[in-house]
């Protein structure tokens, strides 16, 4: 196992950290985890170098914590830092974020979290939390001993994730990032923002919720005919460990098989060690999903004020996904979800104003029929 320096901080983490929103479960209930496997993968990883634990007050429908901490029980709590996330989204009044943080310890079986998030935080939720006095919390919080480092992990765009970087004196952070996701949230641009002030980032989302482990024939010829022989999970892990910028990527392993191709994985990962022929075919795999793109959305919204209230730039993303991923009855369940909602193609009024103030001049009432007759 490759460790790297934790920003200015005097800590070292492993490249590779356990993200335990996806264990083992029973009847595919999220909330009913195999304990017996959850702990033995959970332990393996540790013995094979693992030293950052990662979880979430709403993993595994608020079970995951409880798993955890029975999982560091028999001298593992000593071996790694412990990752959870503040759920702001639930916070309504200041003494809330110090009711969650003492049901989290308890649950964790632990009198202190190493490294602490304010979880998925949004422009708007980072306003909520300064209305909640959270810059006093967390003063309380590492004054008591109850948190160590304070971090943030991060759902929505650009602006502000630069915005959130620059608004407190942060130990870390945490963004969704891969190869397809380069201009996506933070992205890319963001990696290098947080770093260049100093900001370890963590990685979540390395396999875009497992799309990238999969390969369909065309995909695996590209990693077939690749310099060297690794699978598709392989490639992009290394993709990210090529990244000075990436202190650590979280891996959310369900699987002992894919705790052991993981550690496999990262006894090598180190920082610039790709070869630009390498780079070349992840990139070749990018422009293969790319080519299946149906629509060529780039989201930004000018179609939002749409009088029917249909999400335009969502549909498609369901749309393109569901060609780029092999996802289609996964679509067409999703897709009916939202017509439940009444905010399917069917509440189109046919006014054509979405197509008025798209940029991209798409015939966006033509597509979204095709994307309803395919998956309604």
């Amino acid at each position: 196992m490759h460790y790297r320096k934790f920003g200015k901080l005097d800590v070292e983490v492993s490249a590779l950290g356990f993200g335990c929103m996806r264990l083992p479960t029973i009847d595919n209930d999220p909330a009913n985890i195999d304990e017996e496997k959850a702990v033995e993968m959970i332990r393996h990883g540790i013995d094979g170098g693992i030293n950052y634990v990662d979880t979430a007050w709403p993993y595994h429908s608020e079970k995951g914590e409880e798993m955890v901490g029975k999982a560091l029980q028999d001298g593992y709590r000593d071996k790694v830092f412990l990752a959870t996330k503040s759920p702001v989204y639930h916070v309504k009044e200041p003494r809330d974020f110090d009711k969650y943080l003492d049901a989290q310890l308890q649950k964790l079986q632990t009198d202190h979290i190493d490294f602490y998030l304010l979880h998925a935080l949004t422009g708007q939720r980072w306003q909520d939390c300064k209305k909640h006095q959270v810059f006093d919390f967390i003063k309380r919080a590492q004054t008591s001993g109850k948190i160590k480092y304070i971090g943030f992990s991060f759902h929505d765009e650009l602006p502000h994730f630069k915005e959130i970087v620059d608004g407190y004196d942060w130990d870390f952070c945490q963004i969704q990032y891969n190869y397809m996701n380069e201009d996506y949230q933070a992205g890319l641009e963001g990696l290098k923002y947080a770093a260049a002030k100093g900001l370890p980032v963590i990685i979540m989302e390395p396999l875009l919720g497992g799309r990238l482990a999969r390969a369909g024939t065309q995909l695996q010829k590209i990693w077939d005919e690749a310099p060297g022989k690794r699978s598709p999970v392989a490639w992009a892990l290394r993709w990210l460990w090529n990244q000075p910028e990436v202190t650590l990527v979280l891996s959310g392993m369900s699987e002992m098989a894919h705790v052991d191709e993981n550690l496999r994985t990262a006894q090598d990962a180190v920082p610039n060690s790709l070869s630009q022929e390498e780079l070349a075919v992840v990139e070749q795999a990018k422009q293969y999903y790319l080519d299946q793109t149906q629509v060529d959305c780039t989201g930004c919204n000018y179609c939002a004020d749409c009088p029917a209230e249909i999400k335009i730039p969502r549909l498609f993303t369901l749309y393109n996904d569901a060609h780029m991923f092999d996802e289609h009855e996964q679509t067409k369940t999703r897709y009916q979800r939202i017509g439940k909602k009444g905010s399917d193609f069917t509440a189109c009024i046919d006014c054509g104003q979405c197509e008025e103030a798209c940029p991209q001049h798409l015939k966006i009432r033509t597509h979204l029929r095709k994307f309803h007759k395919l998956y309604s």
